[in-house]
């Protein structure tokens, strides 16, 4: 189960095409996060302004179009009870229109019909405001709602209604009526909110600032609406790095590490405005070797997201991941603590559970789960073990059920599937023998690396640094001392009069090996 002093570190690697985002518990990788830095994706959360092209009466839904390849789905349930005003907003916004005013005065009701048609509210054509409740996945397009919210750190603003609700996992009274009183006093006309379990305790000028900075979110697309109304991006959710801060930030988040400054200056203004106490915990990476090798989130990957997830004392698993099912098989392997193979199994099963618990995080794996646990005999063993399984899924934020294991030992997880599972092969087709099996002797590997040296040396680079793997690393700096230097390296220094420097890389195979001059580009061989 989740230790509540558990460690929880954030490493950010911004590289020039991507954002990837690694959460560390206890120096475990726990999720495993991307988020592209060229062009835009279709994520949860966005808010576009699409157009409705075909109604589907059958299904009482309808698809439309917000500009990605596949049409995005949308049913009658997801219009949401005020529809109406959102549709009289988009309808009557035009340039010459004082939004504000618009907006404050749109009449908030009547209420959809709960077994109201489609047929009666869209129609073909129509641009209606949709944020995305889950992404494009396989064949399938987004899935919409058209009851806007903007989600922050303490507060949930919802445009267009006037309830203010509060978390049912405040149990103080007092607590809830402050809170209460407070956003009713500062939401403007036509506005309601949730008010969060993080907003527990946070003074008026945090819950304010934060207010101010959704307000001014949502009142920011007003004006792409009333311009143009063509199918269009409003907004974004905040970036994946200050979403998951939302999501995650608490007492117990020790370090965000971040190597861009950039990135680094958008979460320190973001965590400022949510938490301004805990500002000094966003850091500037700036280390020579990489950022997910250095905390080991590169290795923690490599042996993660394999077919084959090897556990303690030689047990494992088996992840298959097919369109409508996941299945993961457990397999002792060679484990024996005690002669009671009975103790044994059941010792087995919960070394598994707490891997499958942070499989499921880390793949962002989603629908039916199906486990094949080895079988015990024992009632109460699966009773406790369905008990700790439940234990460990509670740190997941996903929408999740775990059902008792049957007789045969198979246990069904149900999970909310709101993205694309996370897949990651790392199986690798080696760039030595390019997929042949066969590779040149590695007793001539230096031969073949001081022959490229020496020729690029005679074309005037004089300062080179050779990337290679640990293993060939160790190799050529074999024989260096502080006294003197007999290495592949010194000797190569001294003969052809340059500076030579090797940088390891972990995901180098063997032998690869590769040259870059002092730039920083890459010296074809």
């Amino acid at each position: 189960m989740e230790s509540e002093r558990s460690e929880k570190d954030l490493i950010v690697d911004v590289t020039s095409t991507d954002v990837h985002i690694a959460l560390m518990e206890n120096h475990r990788l726990i999720e495993l996060n991307k988020e592209s830095s060229k062009g835009h994706s279709f994520s949860v959360g966005d808010v576009y302004l699409g157009k409705v092209k075909k109604i589907l009466p059958a299904l009482n839904a309808a698809f439309v179009d917000i500009g990605d390849k596949k049409e995005a789905f949308i049913h009658y349930l997801d219009l949401g009870f005020y529809f109406t005003a959102f549709d009289e907003f988009v309808k009557k916004s035009n340039p010459n229109t004082d939004l504000g005013e618009l907006y404050s005065r749109i009449k908030i009701g009547p209420i959809l019909e709960k077994e109201g048609r489609i047929e009666n509210v869209l129609k073909q054509g129509q641009m209606l405001m949709v944020q995305i409740v889950k992404e494009p996945i396989s064949t399938k397009g987004s899935r919409l709602t058209a009851e806007i919210s903007l989600a922050g750190r303490n507060i949930v603003l919802i445009p267009f209604a006037e309830k203010v609700s509060v978390s049912q996992k405040i149990s103080s009274k007092e607590e809830k009526r402050r809170l209460e009183t407070l956003v009713r006093s500062i939401l403007p006309k036509n506005y309601g909110a949730i008010i969060r379990t993080a907003a527990e305790g946070k003074n008026a000028a945090v819950l304010v600032a934060e207010l101010k900075s959704l307000i001014q979110k949502w009142e920011g697309s007003w004006k792409k609406v009333a311009k143009d109304k063509g199918i269009q991006l409003l907004f974004t959710e905040y970036s994946k790095t200050t979403t998951i801060l939302r999501d995650l930030l608490n007492d117990s988040f020790s370090n965000i590490y971040i190597n861009d400054e950039k990135i680094f200056e958008e979460t320190k203004k973001y965590i400022s405005l949510i938490a301004p106490d805990q500002e000094k915990i966003v850091k500037l990476y700036d280390g020579k070797e990489k950022i997910f090798d250095h905390f080991e989130v590169t290795r923690q990957i490599k042996s993660s997201f394999g077919k084959v997830v090897p556990m303690k004392q030689g047990a494992y698993l088996v992840i298959e991941t097919t369109e409508a099912l996941n299945v993961i098989d457990v397999n002792s392997g060679i484990r024996a603590k005690t002669s009671d193979q009975e103790e044994n199994t059941f010792e087995v099963n919960k070394i598994a559970a707490e891997e499958i618990a942070r499989q499921l995080r880390l793949r962002d794996m989603g629908g039916i789960v199906i486990v094949d646990f080895i079988d015990m005999e024992s009632g109460e063993h699966r009773n406790e073990l369905h008990k700790y399984m439940q234990g460990l899924m509670e740190a997941d934020r996903a929408k999740h059920n775990v059902l008792p294991l049957t007789k045969f030992g198979l246990m069904q997880i149900t999970r909310q599937r709101i993205r694309p599972v996370t897949e990651i092969n790392t199986a690798e087709v080696c760039p030595v023998c390019h997929g042949t099996g066969k590779i040149a002797s590695s007793v001539v590997i230096d031969e073949q690396i001081e022959r490229n040296i020496a020729y690029y040396v005679e074309h005037g680079k004089t300062d080179i640094t050779l990337k290679v793997g640990p293993i060939l690393g160790a190799y050529l700096k074999r024989g260096q001392t502080m006294l003197s230097d007999k290495s592949f390296l010194g000797k190569w220094r001294k003969k052809y009069k340059c500076r030579i420097k090797i940088e390891e890389v972990t995901d180098f195979s063997v032998l690869q090996n590769e040259l870059y001059d002092e730039k920083g580009d890459r010296l074809e061989a």
